[in-house]
């Protein structure tokens, strides 16, 4: 029994009123019981870990959510980078004979600028678009089984496609110059190789349905390409599905 309510107790007993101050106290307990039993329970905030289902923050992904029946990652279809910003997905070309994923993974740092675009909207999109931390489908094209074949990252934004710059180069343009560049490009890091090949015909079996607004099956020619966040979720999750014969 606590000190307010002995007093009551006392006061009872002698036919004695209570103070004013003492009501006001008991008053004042009472409203405190009710509002504490009627307040929303805090939320339990989990930091992020290896078991941590929350979609990562950083630009490296974190810990991957996994779900039963061979789902992918969904935390690698949705990023932020470590400012805080929504990162993009983008669709990136590259003929193997060229440049190709086994040349990124041994270039320094896994690291390689992406030079040579010659289409101006493919161009705009690297220039005006693209940032540090979005994601990039590494996307082997001009062989004989085109497909996606890894992950890498945007490493760093926008600059001169020196290239163009170079007479001696396959990707020299007379109309670019140092003080007037026409082209531009972006630094990729090599992030990981897909589990198999996605080849372009096993994604062609889904353009009426989850990839039926995919720039790849509508636009085919254009070198780099916006992916959704919704066909990323959805590349990632066949990814883990075995390969069938088509």
């Amino acid at each position: 029994m606590s000190f307010l309510h002995r007093t009551v107790v006392r006061c009872a007993k002698r036919r004695v009123a209570p103070s004013l101050s003492v009501l006001n106290l008991i008053q004042a307990q009472a409203r405190a019981t009710a509002s504490a039993s009627t307040a929303t329970p805090a939320k339990r905030v989990k930091s992020a870990g290896k078991n941590d289902p929350t979609p990562s923050t950083s630009s490296k992904g974190g810990a991957a959510k996994k779900e039963t029946g061979g789902t992918a990652a969904l935390s690698e279809a949705v990023h932020t980078n470590p400012n805080g910003q929504r990162t993009s997905v983008w669709l990136m070309k590259s003929e193997p004979d060229t440049f190709s994923i086994d040349a990124l993974i041994n270039s320094k740092d896994s690291t390689s600028q992406w030079d040579g675009v010659r289409n101006h909207e493919a161009k705009n999109l690297m220039k005006n678009s693209m940032k540090v931390g979005d994601r990039v489908l590494f996307y082997h094209s001009n062989t004989k089984e085109p497909g996606i074949v890894a992950l890498a990252k945007v490493a760093r934004e926008s600059y001169p496609d020196y290239t163009a710059f170079d007479s001696k180069s396959e990707y020299y343009d007379e109309k670019s110059s140092k003080d007037n560049p026409r082209w531009f490009m972006v630094d990729v890091k090599f992030d990981r190789k897909f589990k198999r090949i996605l080849t372009l015909k096993e994604l062609q079996e889904y353009k009426d349905k989850e990839l039926r607004d995919m720039k790849l099956l509508n636009r085919g020619r254009l070198s780099v390409q916006p992916v959704s966040d919704a066909e990323m979720e959805f590349i990632l999750q066949l990814e883990q599905k075995p390969k069938h014969d088509t």
